[in-house]
C-alpha cells in the first residue's frame, strides 16, 4: 500500500528515503510534553505499509504526549558531514490490538538479537516493551 506521501521510489530521493527506512536500526521521534517542549528520543522503529510501529515501555513519558497530542515528528540522523537529512511529521497512535513485538517476523528480523542483549530474550523484551504506537506519516522532507 503506498499513501502518495512518500516520494516516489523511482526518484533518487524516494528512493533514499525508503533504504534509510529499512535499514536505519534508530530514528529520533519527538513528541510534545504538557508545557509544549518538544521531547525528542531515540526508539527501535519498523516501517511498514508507509507507517513506523515502535514498541514502548509502559512508563515512558511519550505515550502520555501522544495521548494528549498525537502529532509527532520523526528524524533520521545525518550522515557524513550532516548530509542526507530525512525528516517525517505525522499522527502516533497507541495500538491495543498490536501483535507483541516478538510475533511482528519483520521486527523479530530487525531487532531480536539486540532485544535479547536489552531484555535477556526477545519475548521478555516484547513483556517489557508492550505498547505499540503507530505513526501514520503525513508529511516528508529531506536535504
Amino acid at each position: 500500500m503506498t499513501s502518495g506521501v512518500f516520494p516516489d521510489p523511482s526518484t533518487p530521493f524516494g528512493a533514499r528515503v525508503r533504504q534509510r527506512l529499512a535499514d536505519e536500526m534508530v530514528i529520533w521521534l519527538t513528541t510534545t510534553a504538557a508545557d509544549g517542549t518538544p521531547q525528542p528520543n531515540p526508539v527501535w522503529f519498523l516501517f511498514e505499509d508507509d507507517t513506523l510501529l515502535i514498541y514502548n515501555l509502559t512508563s515512558a513519558h511519550r505515550l502520555a504526549h501522544i495521548a494528549r497530542n498525537p502529532r509527532v515528528a520523526l528524524n533520521l540522523n545525518s550522515t557524513g558531514n550532516g548530509g542526507d537529512v530525512i525528516v517525517l511529521a505525522g499522527c502516533a497512535e497507541i495500538v491495543a490490538d498490536q501483535p507483541p513485538a516478538h510475533e511482528v517476523p519483520a521486527y523479530a528480523a530487525k531487532y531480536g538479537d539486540d532485544a535479547a542483549q536489552v531484555s535477556g530474550t526477545v519475548e521478555a523484551f516484547s513483556e517489557q516493551y508492550s505498547v505499540a504506537v503507530r505513526v501514520t506519516v503525513d508529511r516528508v522532507r529531506g536535504f
